[in-house]
């Protein structure tokens, strides 16, 4: 979907570019919702990155979207001239859409496709905000920043890596999606067709799944048979690996239910009594909201290491535990089972790490970011 042309009218355009993951989409959309509550007459548009995830995600929130052919950097010759080529005409795309509008405010949500877009509002003297969940920027976050008014971030230690710019840096929490507000966990139990008497232990591997992740969960399933008279499991596989890891379950004695992906999160985590998963930005954010208790993995190839040092902000809060992604998946597994006997047997324990997430969760941060761009766009 591409937008039709620029605009000269008093109205309000807000613009967001990121994308490639749900963690840069899901925040924007968050705030784009609230956004439109407070100004319904306001235009938003999203800038998007080709990958599937993120026409899947923005096609059902009726928001305007143009797919940018932006593509990560590369210190490759051809990967190089790929990257110079599809940065050109991103920026001549977003430019053209966004230098005929006033009262207009671009937002860097995150990943390759913002460059080109924050570029282009940079040049038509347009005000540029980032958004940024992550305790360490990502590459393009860092380049924006230097163009950036004002950078929105989950955590405290963000903020320092922004200190040497000349935008403010607000420390905000991470904007979830409206559900997170008023979740309803017996839908998801309806939905799924879930026992209502029995825990729910929801195993997720993010957006796209993770193998590592369903390796380790399918070969602890003849010991989870051990809770099957009180605990049932949704394990959500992602969309590539449903079948592999559908067939592995055919023998499990205990109840569950395997999905590719899953839309209704904010109800699902909130039915749920346990959880294991990635510990991605976002990831963290919705586990505090929803106040379920986690086994964070966190995803152990990112040179930062950015998914321990959000897994630890939940740890160090009481409300997680994180088992490593060890290379050697025999005692990957060993480690993961020893974390979720002990939770499954203990609801006390369960209950204080519960109360814990909800002690840290930040649920207006898509509020205070919607209110400010709204006074952004106005040249305030």
């Amino acid at each position: 979907m591409t937008m039709q042309g620029g605009s000269n009218s008093s109205e309000r355009h807000i613009f967001f570019a990121g994308g490639g993951t749900g963690g840069h989409i899901y925040p924007a959309i968050a705030v784009a919702e609230q956004i439109a509550k407070i100004e319904p007459a306001a235009t938003i548009h999203f800038f998007c990155s080709m990958r599937s995830i993120d026409e899947r995600v923005l096609g059902p929130t009726g928001f305007q979207y143009t797919v940018l052919p932006a593509k990560g950097f590369s210190f490759r010759l051809r990967g190089l001239i790929g990257f110079c080529r599809s940065f050109l005409e991103s920026y001549r795309t977003a430019k053209q859409a966004i230098s005929e509008c006033n009262n207009a405010v671009v937002i860097g949500a995150g990943g390759f496709v913002s460059a080109p877009v924050c570029l282009a509002a940079h040049r038509a003297n347009i005000p540029i905000a980032l958004l940024n969940v992550d305790i360490v920027p990502g590459r393009a976050n860092k380049i924006i920043a230097r163009w950036a008014d004002e950078i929105f971030v989950q955590f405290e230690e963000a903020a320092r890596y922004f200190a040497a710019g000349k935008a403010k840096a607000s420390v905000v929490g991470c904007p979830l999606r409206s559900g997170f507000k008023s979740p309803e966990p017996n839908e998801a139990i309806e939905q799924l067709v879930l026992d209502n008497e029995k825990k729910i232990l929801l195993i997720t591997g993010a957006s796209s799944g993770s193998a590592n992740i369903n390796k380790a969960v399918c070969s602890l399933l003849e010991k989870l048979d051990g809770f099957a008279d009180d605990w049932q499991i949704v394990h959500l596989a992602g969309r590539d690996n449903y079948e592999e890891i559908s067939s592995r379950y055919s023998n499990a004695k205990i109840s569950h239910k395997v999905l590719g992906y899953f839309d209704d999160m904010p109800d699902l985590l909130a039915a749920a009594d346990l959880l294991v998963g990635r510990s991605g930005a976002v990831s963290v954010a919705e586990y505090a909201a929803a106040g379920v208790p986690s086994i964070c993995i966190p995803y152990p190839y990112h040179k930062d290491r950015h998914q321990y040092l959000n897994a630890g902000k939940l740890v160090d809060a009481g409300a997680a535990v994180i088992v490593d992604d060890l290379p050697d998946a025999e005692n990957r597994t060993r480690w993961l089972w020893e974390e979720l006997e002990d939770l499954m047997k203990d609801e006390g324990k369960r209950q204080a790490m519960a109360q814990a997430c909800r002690a840290i969760a930040n649920p207006d941060a898509d509020l205070k970011i919607a209110e400010r761009l709204l006074t952004m766009a106005d040249g305030k």
